[in-house]
């Protein structure tokens, strides 16, 4: 079952029906328009500048992370910049062969195909696909039986676009045809201010400063949670306000939406205090977990942790997974070390020097 069918609420980062409609109208149609992911940005208007000035389609794009951060937007912007078409599908839609065919035939020269989920092609279309990126041809098989025979069809010259939450899935014979691939992160509390100004203004919400610090920093570090948040704090405002979403307006909305201070929610909190209260902290398993909340395990991986070990509030190990200090600290409940000697105070050490890895990378999202 997909995520966003698992957890409707407010805070999931997959994409919803609801979204479907509001994301048209918010998406940003050019680079600067687009808020955070820097380095990607930069990146991108080079390619898209030597691209123009030799007049060719751009190199095979590959954008994967946790989702809701813009991929498909990230797609949207780059058939903009270059003044091309775009084609947008996803890997489960292509079920054989021959739809993938039939796609790319349709592509006039210089065109976008947009692949979202792109690990979930099947194996035989992923197949087929390979000629295509390379030498912008496709075979097919035309009758059945020994009169059979292959037939090669030469395809306009075209850019694939793909987009992935889960990078590891994509086959490594995928991977080395791609010429750039680009990891979307978490966006700052300053970018996702920007998105929740950008986009109040395109919906016609009045909001003062206030109200914008506290959707965005309460957001997960993820602008489609950041708009969804936005959109219901507007009807909060309108109904049970003067229509103005102000810092108190935005906190009382959030509370009536069990949204915390950090962006969690309670199945975060529940999560959390499964894995303390339930299983001492761990190490434990992902599916025993899943098993305590009644949720399912790749939920679980790919809606609730990626925000939960960005805040340092658990890390996966080779054991399980282990709640950190600061996830005791955020529930209010009494931390303790583990026995010397431990194998929890090994695990525990472990999985603080992953977090500690992290933080140097990225850099915290904690609001100070």
């Amino acid at each position: 079952m997909a995520a966003s069918e698992e957890r409707p609420g407010p805070l999931t980062p997959a994409r919803t029906a609801e979204d479907a409609g509001a994301e048209n109208t918010l998406r940003p149609r050019r680079l600067p328009d687009y808020f955070g992911q820097e380095t990607v940005k930069e990146s991108l208007r080079i390619a898209i500048t030597a691209a123009q000035r030799r007049d060719d389609p751009l190199d095979h794009l590959l954008f994967h992370g946790p989702p809701g951060l813009g991929k498909t937007t990230l797609a949207m912007i780059v058939a903009a910049e270059m003044g091309v078409s775009i084609r947008i599908t996803s890997g489960p839609a292509i079920e054989r062969a021959g739809d993938l065919a039939s796609l790319l035939t349709s592509l006039q020269p210089g065109d976008i195909l947009f692949i979202d989920e792109i690990h979930r092609l099947p194996l035989a279309v992923e197949e087929v696909l390979y000629p295509a990126m390379e030498d912008f041809s496709v075979d097919i098989i035309l009758g059945k039986g020994p009169k059979a025979r292959d037939v090669r069809l030469r395809l306009s010259r075209f850019t694939l676009v793909g987009a992935t939450t889960r990078f590891a899935l994509v086959s490594q014979p995928l991977r080395d045809r791609f010429g750039a691939a680009y990891r979307l992160d978490f966006y700052d509390e300053e970018a996702l201010s920007s998105i929740v100004r950008r986009s109040a203004g395109v919906i016609g919400c009045a909001i003062d400063p206030g109200g914008v610090a506290e959707i965005a920093r309460r957001a997960r570090g993820t602008a489609r949670v950041a708009n969804r948040l936005l959109h219901r704090v507007r009807d909060y405002a309108e109904v049970m306000a003067d229509g103005v979403v102000t810092a108190p307006v935005a906190r009382d909305a959030l509370a009536q939406m069990q949204v915390d201070e950090l962006g969690l929610d309670q199945m975060d909190r529940e999560l959390l205090r499964a894995l303390v209260l339930r299983f001492g902290g761990g190490p434990v398993g992902l599916e025993t977990i899943a098993a305590a909340i009644s949720e399912e395990p790749d939920t679980i991986m790919d809606v609730y942790e990626p925000y939960l070990l960005k805040l340092g509030f658990l890390a996966r190990t080779p054991r399980g997974r282990v709640a950190m200090r600061a996830a005791y600290e955020h529930l209010d409940l009494p931390w303790e070390p583990p026995a010397a000697g431990s194998a929890t105070q090994a695990m525990t050490a472990q999985a603080s020097l992953f977090a500690a890895a992290d933080g140097a990378e990225t850099g915290p999202l904690r609001p100070t």
